[in-house]
């Protein structure tokens, strides 16, 4: 379920600060659903890669993985930066990321 948000025109508010405020937030949870999205994506693809990799090992293969796990560390960091995601909660996903790599790939390795 989708729900629009009203415009400034439309809000309850009538102190000015408060319309302020408000134009404020939106623009902040607009940012913070853009890098959201972003994290979510990336680590789609990194997946993808991973499953890729185990597929059909190689060293291409291990690169893109590589290339994929920096691009998502990469937007997890900047989202920390922009305080999106406390830093605990980006170290953590961050970690989640490696333990999958990891999952996938020891049990052919060992």
């Amino acid at each position: 379920m989708l729900v629009e948000r009203r415009d400034l025109e439309e809000t309850v508010a009538n102190i000015k600060s408060a319309q302020k405020r408000i134009q404020t937030s939106e623009r902040n949870r607009l940012r913070n659903k853009s890098y959201r999205s972003a994290v979510k994506t990336l680590t789609k693809h990194y997946l993808t890669a991973v499953e890729a990799y185990v597929a059909e090992p190689g060293d291409d293969a291990k690169k893109a993985v590589q290339e994929r796990m920096s691009a998502a560390y990469s937007k997890i960091d900047k989202a920390v930066k922009r305080g999106v995601y406390h830093k605990n909660t980006g170290a953590n996903k961050k970690s989640n990321i490696a333990k999958l790599f990891k999952s996938k790939v020891e049990p052919y390795n060992a």
